[in-house]
């Protein structure tokens, strides 16, 4: 027997489908006419995993909570109303309320276009007419099972997102510190997150300037979008357009498709250039005149894509001393300096070092498995009075190594191939004799100073030849 198109004859030798792929899916059809419910069932049983048929739509709320169906095969007639499709859009309703990723195909023999359209705009994966031809209803139902598999793909995706972003959205995540300079960079942080302000980060390198670049997008409004970081230090002259603007298709050789660049990839979200002390002084002009139009035009097009962005840059490098010396241009550090915040470095913020120190040694143990646990006073002595010039990338590297050599429980001062340094010998004003620092000695002179004037800003910028901004800039720098 034929029951509306629905037959037992083999397939068609030149079908799209794949006769040796393995069954999959689960369909759940539900029509009114018992004859070809199990026609249906008999024919889709051969090329789907499971199929279970319904005659009383009713049913549909319970066969929903007992099972987790790829396709929804609807009837949009049943014997209440047997031509305006009413039925059929209710049914539909209750279905995506139940289950709002559901994949729905309905079928009448009384459709239209118009009738199309609105099953669609209804929520409808799809619309096919009775009688079908087998080759075009196996199409549909592939087609819409592929979609159900991509719905929950991207469902996955955006709750292992969540889980990421729920972690990474704790307080300060991974910016470790108790020290009274680490206090102020939280505190700044989260005075700075709820602006759009453009921020400079400063520091040495291994200091975590990109770890606080990220905490100020994490406490954006901005937080779910976007957030892209450049290495511009990384990045050649030649290539700096096309990276940071894009390209399009030919534009040169390599152009192989067109490009979206950084900044339209940061659209709506957070753009972090790094080490923008390394750009040349032509590279400076170009950045500049992008950032002051807020548009960015793709090497060989002419056609300018406005961006909105909040920028967030970074530098080890003096860009103050560089604007003197005519190496940065001082319209663009005042563009990106809204907000400049000093990272310390790790002999700055000592106090510190035990709690990262205890941070690296825990994480390292489970990476490597290993069942080190502990790092012994003496140790810790040697670790809090090397110098660390590489900051805390070079504490965790350390720590890092130690974990890995070490078959014992503890780590012990041998675990650590460096001789720490010893306690330097100091004058009267507390200044290293066996090593002139320049920092270490004008902090000693503005603490001395401002001593002098009992903390009045104004006298002590006049007597140390400096404008109350740049004393300001001093203070924050060294922790003052």
């Amino acid at each position: 027997m034929v029951a509306y198109g629905i037959g037992f004859a083999s397939l068609p030798p030149n079908r799209p489908l794949h006769m040796t792929e393995p069954k999959a899916g689960r369909i759940l059809i539900v029509d009114d006419n018992e004859d070809l419910l199990k026609a249906a069932k008999m024919f889709l049983k051969r090329h789907v995993a499971h199929v279970d048929i319904e005659k009383n739509p009713e049913a549909i709320p319970a066969l929903l909570k007992q099972e987790d169906y790829d396709v929804i095969l609807l009837d949009m007639n049943f014997t209440k109303d047997v031509s305006s499709g009413s039925e059929g859009y209710y049914w539909l309703g209750r279905i995506l309320e139940i289950d709002p990723s559901a994949v729905v195909v309905l079928i009448t023999a009384y459709g239209d276009v118009q009738m199309a359209v609105k099953a669609i705009k209804a929520g409808a994966t799809d619309f096919v007419l009775k009688p079908w031809e087998n080759d075009k209803l196996l199409a549909t139902l592939y087609s819409a099972m592929r979609l159900r598999q991509s719905r929950d793909e991207v469902e996955t995706l955006k709750m292992k997102n969540q889980q990421i972003n729920d972690v990474m959205n704790e307080k300060f995540k991974d910016i470790i510190g108790q020290s009274h300079a680490m206090q102020r960079i939280f505190h700044t942080i989260e005075r700075v997150a709820q602006t759009d302000a453009n921020v400079l980060i400063l520091g040495e390198n291994g200091t975590g300037k990109e770890l606080v670049a990220r905490a100020i997008h994490r406490h954006s409004s901005r937080q779910h979008e976007s957030f892209v970081g450049v290495d511009l230090g990384s990045i050649t002259e030649t290539l700096f357009e096309s990276e940071l603007f894009g390209h399009r298709k030919g534009a040169f050789t390599d152009a192989k498709e067109d490009r979206a660049g950084r900044f339209e990839l940061a659209h709506g979200g957070t753009l972090f250039l790094d080490e923008i002390g390394n750009l040349s002084m032509p590279l400076q002009a170009k950045l500049l005149t992008v950032l002051q139009n807020r548009k960015v035009s793709r090497v060989g097009a002419n056609k300018e894509t406005p961006v909105n962005i909040r920028l967030i840059c970074a530098t080890n490098m003096p860009l103050y001393d560089m604007v003197k010396e005519n190496r940065f241009r001082q319209d663009l550090l005042y563009r990106i300096n809204t907000i400049e915040i000093q990272i310390p470095s790790l002999r700055d913020r000592v106090e510190d070092i035990p709690l990262l120190a205890q941070h690296f040694l825990k994480h390292y143990a489970g990476r490597y498995e290993k069942s080190v646990n502990k790092i012994s006073e003496g140790a810790m002595s040697r670790l809090t009075k090397h110098q660390w010039p590489g900051n805390i990338r070079e504490l965790q590297h350390a720590i890092e190594r130690a974990v890995i050599l070490s078959n014992a429980s503890v780590l012990q001062p041998e675990d650590f191939n460096f001789n720490a340094a010893p306690a330097r010998e100091k004058d009267a004003d507390g200044i290293n004799l066996d090593q002139f620092n320049l920092d270490e000695v004008e902090k000693l002179l503005i603490r001395k100073v401002l001593k002098k004037y009992n903390g009045n800003i104004t006298q002590a910028a006049a007597e140390l030849g400096l404008t109350r901004s740049s004393l300001y800039r001093r203070l924050e720098k060294h922790g003052l």
